[in-house]
């Protein structure tokens, strides 16, 4: 994801069990199309015996658009490992994202003001709530808002129709903003990669509902926020950032929950911005971020 005055980039991001000359062949690939390579990064986890890397190319400097790269980077992934994971991102196409969210609007607010100020380019395609609390900051916004009640035993059709919005606009990103429900496995399953969550915990502590109240409970001197893709083992898909703010014995649950939400809107944006630009590999539970 560039900014508007930074030239077109393609970013490639790959991951296989480490071997020797992965480096040598993905470079040399792009050195033989006359690619420039203006960023890169690697790292091989020792403990599962797997390399990653993230590869930004200027898109001037190659013969082909990002679907010719694609199409020609196929073979040499397959070269490198038929075990391999990759994708290619093309800075020229803005990113789509859809937002979930309850009544809580911290989140929310902070999204829409760092994309109104053009600190995060991504376009919030819809909003979708299960209040309506939320509905006319967003309309103010230009942004159109879907109330999707949740009644008592209808879970499983206003589900049903929250996909069906969200995926009206294929977004590279569905956030849950406090969304206040559980994701059904078949929407883990179906957004896996795409769905991140902001969960008011440093995770693995105080997992599901009320972490706050849990957290006053046990005394904690830290609280914070896991920004984490959503899987359906609740609370425990590969977390992408954290971040912490100091509290006391003085500090009641309110207190808790105000320094709370401080972290929580700087760990969700920083997390959606690491994940649109490509930033965030996954490997089975967990995650590098180049």
């Amino acid at each position: 994801m560039a900014g508007v005055s930074d030239p077109q980039r393609y970013v490639l991001t790959f991951g296989c069990p480490d071997r020797t000359g992965i480096i040598a062949r993905i470079s040399g690939f792009l050195a033989d199309h006359g690619g420039m390579i203006v960023e890169a990064a690697y790292h091989t986890d020792p403990d599962s015996g797997w390399f990653f890397t993230r590869q930004v190319v200027r898109a001037d400097s190659l013969p082909f658009d990002a679907a010719g790269l694609r199409d020609r980077f196929t073979a040499v992934a397959d070269e490198l490992s038929t075990e391999s994971s990759w994708q290619v991102l093309d800075t020229g196409e803005r990113p789509r994202a859809v937002v979930l969210v309850s009544k809580a609007g911290h989140c929310l607010y902070d999204l829409l003001g760092r994309v109104a100020s053009g600190e995060l380019d991504v376009e919030i395609s819809a909003v979708i709530g299960n209040h309506l609390a939320l509905a006319d900051i967003t309309r103010a916004h230009g942004i159109p808002f879907h109330h999707v009640p949740f009644p008592s035993g209808g879970k499983a059709a206003a589900f049903a129709e929250v996909r069906k919005l969200v995926e009206e606009h294929d977004p590279h990103a569905v956030v849950l903003a406090r969304f206040m429900q559980v994701l059904p496995a078949e929407l883990c399953e179906a957004w896996a990669g795409r769905a991140l969550n902001i969960h008011h915990s440093f995770l693995p502590s105080f997992v599901g509902a009320r972490p706050y109240h849990q957290a006053h409970t046990r005394g904690v001197k830290i609280v914070g926020a896991t920004c984490h893709y959503v899987t359906a083992d609740l609370d425990a898909g590969p977390i992408i950032e954290q971040d912490v703010i100091r509290v006391d014995h003085g500090d009641s649950v309110e207190d808790m929950v105000r320094k709370g939400r401080d972290i929580e809107k700087v760990t969700l944006a920083r997390g959606l911005r690491w994940h649109l630009e490509g930033r965030v590999l996954v490997h089975g539970n967990r995650t590098v971020v180049l």
